[in-house]
């Protein structure tokens, strides 16, 4: 299909692994694909420039940051910095989750859709290789389709913009995958939670750890650079 052939679309763009597939997709999908990043207050900010660099190599039409402080409320080791990113797995949902994180990008991607007149809102979450995020399975995912349906003006006259999650139930070597069939350029990507400023990798954390055994089980050579020990 031809790029532009459905029209906009926000493509939330972290910077990492799923949203630079996710864009690649979207893009394949026939969307002309406005991205959409999200400056929460992180604890580095190597996944927005990484995020730049995939807007420009994925061909994205625009690309904008938004800022909105979530680690003026803090709560998560992504936000606050006196709380470590933890270097190994634990039980239930981890200090890295965000509150309402998820919420968040997706209110923001919704205002932006109905701007752009869009028809769709691609996110990249995930819940089959992920770290158990309330705020990336399919109960939410629906449940925002709902609030998106009811909550602005393009929704309650049945033009409101199609909650897109195309990789909510694949695994993280199907999604390496699929970027490597579209040409995704994993080497631009930053996934770790705990990156330098040069955006190389702790690998330790659930992030690092989700992502490589993604490239592994795919049998596709993993680009990530890590920092020192």
């Amino acid at each position: 299909m031809n790029e532009s052939a459905r029209g906009p679309a926000v493509v939330l763009l972290s910077g990492g692994l799923d949203s630079a597939t996710v864009l690649a997709m979207a893009r394949a999908d026939g969307y002309l694909c406005h991205a959409l990043s999200i400056d929460y207050g992180q604890r580095h900010g190597a996944e927005l420039a990484a995020a730049a660099r995939v807007a420009a190599a994925g061909g994205a039409a625009s690309h904008r940051t938004v800022s909105v402080n979530l680690d003026a409320i803090g709560g998560s080791a992504l936000t606050d910095v006196s709380i470590d990113v933890p270097s190994s797995p634990s039980a239930g949902i981890p200090v890295t989750y965000v509150p309402a994180r998820n919420t968040v990008f997706l209110a923001i991607a919704l205002g932006y859709a109905e701007v752009l007149a869009a028809s769709a809102i691609f996110v990249g979450v995930n819940a089959v290789d992920y770290s158990g995020y309330p705020d990336c399975r399919p109960a939410f995912i629906d449940a925002f389709q709902v609030l998106a349906d009811v909550a602005t003006k393009a929704g309650v006259e049945g033009q409101g913009p199609r909650i897109a999650a195309p990789l909510l139930r694949l695994s993280k070597a199907d999604i390496v995958r699929r970027g490597q069939e579209l040409g995704v350029d994993y080497g631009l990507t930053v996934s770790c939670y705990n990156a330098d400023p040069q955006g190389r990798a702790c690998g330790q954390c659930d992030a690092c750890r989700l992502r490589a055994e993604g490239f592994r089980a795919a049998g596709v050579a993993d680009p990530t650079i890590y920092f020192p020990a």
